[in-house]
């Protein structure tokens, strides 16, 4: 009898990617490969792309090029944004044997299947077929539920899919398609199952998740879907990904303010301070209005998290601009910062604008703000020594257990057991090291 067919699966870009290639690997599973990383030799190798910047489209290139110098005689199988809107450029690539759009991810494991219909000398026959760069036409969210996910104590579900903003740098509009929502009654069922699976986090991912509901007959919202998690205690904790400023209201305030079940972590991009580099960015909001959220966002909790994502060096953001940026972000209760050089996206509104900037400006601009989050983070940290937070281990590490608090700080539990890995643990942080607290069980 032949040896089963052996699969590998990378993933490049956001937590919806990575449900997504859980997906693809748990249906390839089920049809009878064996899943193996994908620094191991393969027979089919499946790159699942991102292309938010030029960066990640050379990241994608070069994993599929890796595939194939690892075994030239293996199939490539492509996926994700950077395949999808760049199929006939992906097809064209060493080793590519097939190129599925986003809109037919949930074909990837039965095509891969077709692939291997004649054995292995058939997956090296086969011929690619270039995706159609069409999101816009994709009616359904792909969001199969996986109830085997790495590890043990923390599961991701997709909830919502593509996104209806019209930001001058993003290409995500055309590669994903329209919001789409998994049905309320459906995520519930699912977070319930991963608690009875033994899993105690649940993270709530999107392409834009504070839309989640919008589509849905009748229509939703997540405040809506929060509170029903919270009501029926459904898992031990639920945090929440990224989630658009003019996405936050009242409800969702009042909600956080006495959750029990969701963390009080929040991240809210930001993208630019100055109203100038927003209005061209196309955001729908001004500084003065992110301030006061953030504001009331960090006022909501003692221990809250606030978390952003900025971009510099978008055309047009010249050196007062930067400031400007630079001098909201100092002032902002933000504990961190993710920061993004522009990178310029054929296809979208900020590729034909005026006043470009520099790759040394925009490396320079992405330094200084990296540096200002490290700073903010080490002080977000530094307000929680001696305060009692409530830790999920992950894992063991060297001398201690390795987990997040609830607000999503990073820590090391010493004195405690193995058998504390995913059971939640009251801890009292006595030490910073370096970009983590360490502390010891908080007992009476």
């Amino acid at each position: 009898m032949e040896e089963k067919i052996r699969v590998a699966v990378a993933t490049l870009g956001c937590k919806v990617n990575q449900y997504d290639s859980a997906a693809i690997a748990a249906a390839l599973e089920k049809e009878g490969f064996i899943t193996v990383p994908f620094n191991e030799r393969a027979d089919c190798y499946i790159v699942n792309t991102c292309t938010v910047t030029a960066t990640t489209d050379y990241q994608s290139r070069q994993l599929i090029r890796r595939a194939a110098r690892a075994n030239p005689e293996a199939g490539v199988v492509v996926t994700g944004c950077y395949a999808h809107l760049r199929g006939d450029e992906v097809a064209r690539l060493p080793g590519v044997r097939l190129v599925v759009s986003n809109r037919d991810k949930d074909a990837v494991a039965s095509l891969v299947k077709e692939l291997f219909a004649d054995g292995r000398e058939g997956a090296r026959r086969a011929v690619s077929v270039p995706a159609s760069g069409d999101g816009g036409r994709q009616e359904t969210i792909f969001s199969p539920e996986i109830t085997s996910l790495p590890g043990r104590t923390r599961a991701f579900l997709k909830i919502q899919d593509g996104c209806e903003a019209a930001c001058a740098y993003c290409l995500v509009p055309l590669a994903r398609g329209r919001s789409r929502s998994l049905p309320f009654a459906e995520v519930l069922g699912r977070i319930a199952r991963l608690a009875e699976g033994g899993y105690r986090e649940v993270v709530l991912t999107g392409i834009r998740l504070g839309a989640y509901g919008r589509d849905l007959d009748p229509p939703r919202r997540l405040a809506d879907l929060l509170r029903a998690v919270e009501e029926g205690a459904l898992v031990g904790r639920l945090r929440l990904s990224s989630i658009e400023p003019l996405e936050l209201d009242k409800d969702l305030f009042a909600l956080l303010r006495e959750a029990e079940i969701t963390c009080p972590h929040l991240h809210i991009p930001l993208q630019s301070g100055d109203d100038g580099v927003l209005r061209a960015m196309g955001r729908g909001y001004d500084a003065s209005l992110y301030r006061r959220l953030a504001e009331e966002t960090a006022a909501l909790r003692p221990d809250m998290t606030l978390g952003t994502d900025v971009i510099v060096g978008l055309p047009g953001e010249d050196p007062f601009a930067f400031d400007v940026t630079l001098r909201l972000i100092e002032e902002l209760p933000l504990a961190y910062l993710h920061v993004f050089p522009y990178s310029r996206r054929p296809g979208t509104r900020a590729a034909a604008m005026a006043g470009q900037v520099s790759p040394a400006e925009k490396k320079e601009r992405a330094r200084i703000l990296r540096d200002l989050g490290r700073e903010k983070w080490r002080r977000h940290l530094s307000r929680f020594l001696g305060r009692p937070l409530r830790v999920l281990p992950e894992a063991a590490k060297g001398d201690a257990l390795r987990g997040r608090a609830d607000n999503y700080l990073p820590v090391a539990v010493r004195g405690v057991g193995r058998e504390a890995v995913n059971t939640f643990v009251t801890v009292r942080p006595y030490l910073l090291a370096g970009d983590e607290l360490v502390g010891r069980p908080d007992r009476p």
